[in-house]
């Protein structure tokens, strides 16, 4: 637009008496000072422009409410802006200031302002006068403090500070009474003020919690009002710490744990050749003084080594713990590899140390370079002889050390969790009741029950006891010596009747085995934890008879199979964690065909029209499904979700997903050619339509590959696999055959998944304009660098939340990008 074409526009809306005027995206480089002549104005668009200074006259727009003035290149706001006190919104957007002038203070009526990236490195203290602030956003600044004025917008509900420099907080954020949504992301921020505890209406935070030291990981993953109510105790109660850290010592059996557990806490301690192997998990304290005479307690965890105490390991095996690998130099039997390895998988870093076992004094050579080079969580290897306790002072030392430097040592709590932490800890009992947890909590001043199960919660997720609260049967129980449990559990499954039946077993046999006083009032509880830890199921059709997976028997049963048309698909894993398929076995389990077809290794499952067979190769590390029938789409995206599912629950595992070839060559081929279904999807999101089979030459459709194996699950739209089971009955072979009824999505879901289809089909681009459009955190959507199959549904929960911009907002900006509606 020319200067005499905005005149023109300027003196016809002056003359007409507008109120709304719109020159967004007009190639502006400057405004003439006629723009004051619009005193009728209540909303201005400037955006898009090349602005980089507002005239004087533009104060004179007092009835103005809503003033659009994002992506320019304005470096300064003139004092005159602040004669705009009828002003409501003002958006600065992505423009070039690098402070505001004190009249921003007057704008007394302003209600949202949009400041994010900028160059802002401070805020003036005029700022605590915009009284009914209820929006403001600082994003992408370069503010490394906050005025303590910003306590005086108590109207604020939303505030983003996301990409700045803020290595700390002003304690005056507490009185934002009304924030609801506050961005704290991509800060410097290594702790959270405790007057953050004062926010009672806030219910999104965003954080990088991997960064914050202050409150704990094990409050921070459980959200919002969890933080929020943790700084409120905090602030009420004052603090006080725990010196106490877990230490396991896992290895092979036999290889002298106990005897090692046993020596650190007493080197006088008179070994026994005729000591039992430990049967689960035993846990013995280790106390002694720090330098200052607080006294410090580990608790030394003695794992079984025998194969049957693995499946179980994913839930001992923890985070902000030290680990000692124990190796048995006359035995050539470690396998450093995989114990590296499960640790590395569950432990998130935490330090290992290996120590060789030298009995005899045989040496044992390990190429400690080359492990410390695959695993960075291993620190060192020592050496000892515990018959004359050659090497033990140093083993001690070093693990002192590594205990005192774990992250979470000294970490300041609530002064009541301490006080009920020592009651629980000096309580000998192995279990009390959750009347009794809430009297003792009681008693050391709890009056809140949201605090008493907030402590609870954080007490399970360390191991310091187990309290399954969301679960309707074990929650009315507290376990203060896990040892108890997994001995009870493992006594169950160790036991040679039990061993000899191939995992099955019966109610009657576990009462005989849990017959000991300790046991007996808590055999239901029991048993209900075997089923909760995916160690066994119960038989469907049968009353109290139940199999335990990973004692089956390790042939394979004979069945026929159809092998035309078969859907295939295959798990290939860096590192394959034992247990995966006795897990999926205990979820799937009321599907098992005729309830027989079903092994160590394997097992085929059937949905009536379908059947699956699911094997397990675990030396080579992978899973092989294939499926047949007339439905066997359906019942792949069942069984491809379950195992899916698993595989996330462990955080950092590394699996592959591959689908199979369907060129001619390869349908005829066993096995065929299978394509990574990452790949698969980089080509999708960069319009490339054909990938070349390695094996044919041939060029295949690669959404066709896709489409034809995989399915989408939405968060809101998972397989209901309750209703899938319940058609099966597995007493009436004829009724196996009837067809299920096909299920369909509600509307609400059919959107969200038609969203879905619509942004993995966006070139690379366009993906990226959206992200840009909508202004989408890269903390919650991931950065351009990701995988567009990753970001698409992060980006959908994101527009979902509170925080996020809605679905329509997503659907409006793909239409405007459909239609080049963005300029380009």
């Amino acid at each position: 637009m020319t200067q005499d074409e905005l005149l023109q526009l300027i003196g016809r809306a002056a003359t007409e008496g507008r109120t709304e005027l719109d020159l967004a995206g007009q190639g502006l480089t400057a405004l003439p000072s006629q723009i004051g002549e619009l005193t009728h104005l209540w909303q201005l668009d400037l955006r898009s422009n090349q602005l980089s200074v507002l005239p004087p006259e533009i104060g004179r727009l007092s009835t103005l409410k809503q003033l659009d003035l994002s992506s320019n290149r304005l470096s300064v706001l003139l004092p005159e802006i602040g004669q705009l006190t009828n002003l409501r919104q003002l958006n600065l957007r992505a423009n070039q200031l690098s402070v505001l002038p004190p009249e921003i203070g007057r704008l007394t009526k302003l209600q949202q302002i949009d400041l994010s990236s900028n160059q802002l490195s401070a805020l003036p203290p005029e700022i605590g006068q915009l009284a009914n602030l209820q929006q403001l956003s600082l994003s992408s600044n370069r503010l490394s403090v906050l005025p303590p004025e910003i306590g005086q917008l108590t109207s604020l509900q939303q505030l983003s500070l996301r990409w700045n420099q803020l290595s700390a907080l002003p304690p005056e954020i507490g009185q934002l009474t009304s924030l609801q949504q506050l961005s704290l992301n991509s800060n410097k921020l290594s702790t959270l003020p405790l007057e953050i505890g004062q926010l009672t209406s806030l219910h999104q935070l965003y954080l990088d919690n991997e960064q914050i030291e202050a409150p704990p990981p094990e409050i921070l993953n459980e959200g919002t009002s969890s933080i929020v109510n943790y700084l409120r105790q905090q602030l009420e109660q004052g603090k006080d710490y725990i010196y106490e850290a877990k230490f396991l010592i896992v290895g092979e059996g036999g290889a002298g744990k106990t005897s090692l557990a046993h020596k650190i806490i007493d080197p006088s301690y008179e070994l026994n050749s005729e000591e039992q192997s430990t049967e689960g998990i035993d846990v013995i304290r280790w106390t002694f003084n720090l330098r200052d005479g607080k006294p410090f307690q580990v608790n030394i965890w003695d794992f079984g080594g025998q194969e049957i105490y693995h499946a179980t390991h994913q839930f001992f095996l923890t985070k902000r713990s030290l680990y000692v690998l124990l190796v048995d130099t006359r035995q050539d039997n470690t396998d450093l590899y995989y114990w590296l390895s499960i640790i590395e998988l569950l432990s998130a870093e935490s330090p290992v140390i290996i120590v060789k076992n030298e009995k005899q004094d045989r040496t044992c050579k390990i190429n400690e370079r080359q492990l410390r080079a695959e695993f960075i969580s291993l620190k060192e290897t020592l050496s000892t002889n515990l018959r004359d306790n050659r090497g033990l002072a140093d083993i001690q030392e070093k693990i002192k050390q590594y205990i005192f430097n774990l992250p979470h040592i000294g970490t300041p709590l609530p002064k009541k969790w301490v006080d009920v932490r020592k009651a629980l800890e000096n309580d000998e009992r192995d279990h009390i009741s959750i009347k009794e947890y809430y009297e003792i909590c009681k008693y050391n001043g709890f009056d809140r029950q949201e605090d008493r199960l907030q402590l609870s919660e954080y007490l399970h997720d360390l191991g310091v006891f187990l309290h399954f609260q969301n679960d309707p049967l074990l929650k009315k129980i507290i376990i203060l010596k896990p040892e108890w449990s997994t001995t009870a559990v493992y006594k169950a499954l160790d036991t040679r009747e039990v061993r000899n039946n191939f995992g099955r077993f019966t109610r009657t046999q576990l009462d005989d085995i849990w017959s000991e006083s300790q046991y007996i009032d808590l055999r239901d509880e029991l048993l209900h934890l075997m089923m909760r830890f995916k160690l066994c199921y119960q038989i469907p059709g049968t009353i109290d008879q139940y199999i335990a997976p990973q004692l089956l028997e390790v042939e394979k049963p004979t069945y026929n199979w159809d092998d035309s048309q078969n859907l295939l698909l295959r798990y290939e894993y860096e590192f394959m964690p034992k247990g995966i398929l006795t897990r999926f076995i205990v979820e799937m389990h009321k599907s098992i065909e005729d309830q027989t077809l079903v092994w160590k290794s394997g097992v085929v499952l059937t949905n009536g029209a379908a059947r699956a067979e699911v094997i397990e190769l675990y030396h080579n590390r992978e899973i092989q499904i294939r499926v047949s029938g007339t439905r066997s789409k359906e019942l792949l995206t069942i069984v491809s979700h379950e195992i899916d599912k698993i595989n996330e629950s462990y955080e950092r595992i590394r699996v592959k997903k591959l689908i199979p070839c369907n060129c001619n060559i390869c349908k005829e081929n066993d096995p065929p050619q299978f394509f990574t279904l990452e790949v698969l999807n980089r080509f999708a999101q960069n319009e490339q339509e054909k990938i070349q089979c390695q094996s044919s030459f041939e060029m295949v459709n690669v959404r066709r590959l896709i489409q034809d194996t995989t399915s989408f699950y939405n968060r809101d739209a998972k397989p209901d696999r309750r209703e899938f089971n319940s058609n099966i009955e597995i007493s009436s072979p004829t009724r196996q055959k009837e067809e299920l009824p096909v299920q369909t999505l509600p509307d609400a879901q059919k959107r969200r998944l038609a969203l879905f289809n619509t942004l993995k089909g966006l070139p690379n681009t366009q993906f990226e304009q959206l992200i840009f459009m909508l202004d989408a955190p890269t903390s919650n959507v991931g950065n351009s660098s990701a995988p567009q199959g990753e970001r698409v549904p992060k980006l959908l929960e994101w527009a979902k939340s509170d925080m996020g911009c809605g679905l329509e907002a997503v659907e409006r900006a793909i239409a405007a990008i459909n239609t080049k509606e963005t300029g380009e």
